[in-house]
Order: structure tokens, then sequence, then C-alpha cells
């Protein structure tokens, strides 16, 4: 690996099996739970290659069958690393408040010796990109790729002293404590600004007596949803400043990731009708087909040009400053649930354009709606702003950490 060579002054050359206490993988149960007050089971689709959990994908065991998996039972500082398939090499760490909690059989459970490393140390080490690479690099026997407990376990690591790792874990998680905050932040800020929707707007039932200068109409009559262009095989490539948004970048809950856009050729970007569906900060989209059917999103501050493609819809607004007016509605009544029943009735769910743009809609009188748009378009902005420090956060971290973790970076003072 290339952080691995030149090796800085007092560090020492390893591998994995030499500083944990333990690598085991969960264990698949038989039966679920629906009580959302039930133990947490973590699957592989909850690990995210920035290194953290995405808890809206858990889902849940009884305590009962929690304790048959005894093998499988997560701790505090736990490490998690999906062993297999298109997420192979995505990490999760366990803190306080993910437990009790348990894992399946896709994910390998790390467990360090701390009085040689720090867990921290460690879990960086796991998301540095070049592990990433090192792990997929791995010949796999199956169509997937896979990585067994042996290979995880000689994973080359240069490790300086305890303390040093120490300093080293503090100034990245300095990064992501920031990007956490900020994070928290903007889902106050929504909720906020939901909240305020639903008290105006969201009383009122269709065949409700409606206030003086209210109307029932069409989602239409602000917005024109419109399918992304149908990129070629051949447009996609690489690596490239050029990506297509695919269906799989929408998150739902109004989250878009642009961290693993797909990279298309600069040659196709010149089509007009291409040009049509470029992205801009601020964006509303909509995935169209498949599973993720409903999904909502914002487009974030990004630095490349990203276009859309085909199954995931745009909405072009007639007024641009009735954007946020017209997020908070769909983010308001559980339309992402809602769009996603309306796509059945074939193999796969799938909606089209016009179903979207006659869904039914309150219009306020316009002092109403003025009134609303004064509180909502500033937190619709200020999350966006929000949303592009992050982005330069993770930047900056994402740019230290392999530097760090080979020590092409020292740190003069690491007393913590």
């Amino acid at each position: 690996m290339s952080d691995l060579n030149d090796i800085p002054n007092g560090w020492v050359e390893t591998i994995l099996g030499e500083v944990v206490e333990r690598i085991t993988k969960g264990t698949t149960p038989k039966n679920f739970s629906d009580d959302k007050d039930d133990i947490n089971y973590i699957k592989s689709d909850a690990l995210q290659y920035g290194g953290f959990l995405d808890s809206s994908r858990f889902v849940k065991i009884t305590g009962e069958v929690n304790d048959k998996l005894k093998r499988s039972k997560l701790k505090k500082d736990d490490i998690l690393l999906s062993m297999a398939g298109e997420k192979l090499g995505k990490t999760g760490l366990v803190t306080k408040e993910h437990l009790p909690a348990n894992t399946n059989q896709a994910v390998a459970i790390i467990t360090v010796n701390k009085e040689i490393v720090n867990y921290k140390f460690i879990w960086y080490k796991l998301r540095n990109k070049n592990t990433v690479k090192y792990f997929k690099s791995i010949p796999s026997q199956s169509a997937q790729p896979n990585i067994n407990f042996q290979e995880i376990r000689s994973l080359p690591i240069n490790l300086p002293p305890l303390q040093e790792q120490k300093a080293i874990a503090n100034i990245l998680s300095a990064f992501d404590d920031k990007i956490e905050n900020l994070q928290a932040q903007n889902e106050t800020l929504e909720q906020t600004a939901q909240t305020i929707f639903k008290e105006w707007f969201g009383k009122h039932q269709i065949g409700d007596e409606l206030p003086d200068g209210w109307r029932v109409g069409k989602m239409g009559e602000i917005a024109r949803l419109k399918s992304g262009y149908a990129f070629k095989s051949k447009d996609f490539i690489e690596t490239s400043n050029f990506k297509a948004l695919k269906i799989k970048d929408l998150k739902g809950n109004g989250n878009v990731s642009v961290s693993d856009v797909s990279s298309i050729d600069e040659n196709c970007t010149k089509i007009e009708r291409v040009q049509y569906f470029r992205l801009k900060e601020g964006d509303i989209v909509l995935a169209m087909s498949g599973n993720t059917t409903g999904k909502i999103g914002v487009i974030p501050p990004h630095s490349n040009e990203i276009y859309l493609n085909q199954r995931v819809g745009k909405f072009f607004l007639k007024d641009e400053n009735q954007k946020s007016f017209l997020y908070n509605f769909l983010m308001s009544g559980n339309f992402e649930e809602k769009i996603l029943s309306m796509g059945y009735g074939s193999a796969q769910p799938n909606i089209s354009p016009s179903q979207i743009e006659n869904i039914d809609i309150f219009f306020p009188d316009d002092d109403k709606q003025k009134e609303y748009l004064k509180i909502s378009n500033p937190i619709y902005d200020k999350v966006l702003m929000n949303n592009s420090q992050i982005q330069s956060l993770k930047k900056t971290r994402d740019t230290l950490l392999p530097k760090l973790m080979s020590g092409q970076l020292r740190i003069n003072d690491y007393k913590v």
C-alpha cells in the first residue's frame, strides 16, 4: 500500500491482526421486530464510506433474539466493516447511542486492544480511501467481491506511538464533530420549517371548507417534473469532473449524496439536451422507479458538473421563490411513502411525471404564502450554506486523513 512507504521515525510496521482483541462477524436472525423500542440490528447498508452509521437504516430484533445471537452482540467502540458486495469497505463506529445492538453476517466486528492502539485511529485507518482500495483489490472467488477474516487481519498498518495515535484521531475527530454539529443544526432548521408548514397549511383535508382566498390546485401549477437524460453505457468512465446523478445517490428525507457520483465523459455533456439537466445547488429531485421510488432530495453544494440521469426527476419551478414552499409541502406529508405506493402495479415501482404533477396541493392566499416564504426561504438558504461548509470540512478532512495516517504529515506536539 502507498501509505506504507518511508515509515516515519518512531513508527512501527505491523498488521491489524496484531492490535485487535477479536474479529468476528454477525449472525442473521430468523425473525425481525416491528417494535421501534426493540434492539437495533445493523445491516451492511447502514454502514457508510464516511465511517458513520445511518440509523435510519437500522432494523429491529427482540431482546430474546439478541440474547441468542451472543457472538455478534456489539459493544461501545466496536468498529464495523462491510465484508462483501458493492458495500465492501464501508465502516461504522458503535457508540453508546446505538446500544444495545447486533449485526449481520456480512459485517465484521473489530474490537481493538486499547492498551496498544487508539480505537479511533484504527477506525480512521479503515476509513482511509487507500484501505478501501486495498480491500477491493483482493481477488475474490465469487462473482461479488468479498474479504475474509485473515485478509482483514493481514491489513498492513504503520503504527505511531499511542499518544500520537490519539492526537491524529483528535484532529480528524474535530472535523467530524463540526460536521455532525452542522448536520444537527440543519435537522433542527428543517424541522422548524416543516412544523410551521404543518401548523399553517397541514390542518386541512380535501373537501374541507377553506379560509377565504385559499383553493385546491395541482402541483403542476407551480412545478413541472422532468425525468433526466438517458446516458448510454459508453458515456460512463472511471473518473472525471463531470458526473451523472443516479437513483442510488438519493438517500431520502431530503438527502442527496454527491460523494460517490458516477463519472461521465465530458463530450456527452456538450449535447444540448444534457445541458438542460445540469444540476445546481438547491434543485429538488425525486426518485421515479425501483425500491427508492418517492425519495426526495435537495442538491447540495458541489465542485463538479453534475447532470441528471434517467429514472430521477427534477422539479422545474415556474417561480424559484416558491422552492422552499414546494420542498416543505413534499416533506411535511409523508409524500415519500405516498409516492412509492402510487408506483406499484408493475414488476417494480415506477411513477410518471403526470402522476406527481396531479397531486392535490392547498394554495393559501398570496399574503399568507408570502408570509411563510419570508420564514422558510432563509431557512432553506441557511441549510444550503451549512451544507457548503460541510462539504468543505469533508474535503479538508479527507485530504488530511491519508497524510496523517501515513506520517507524511507529522504532529509536532501531540499531547492529549
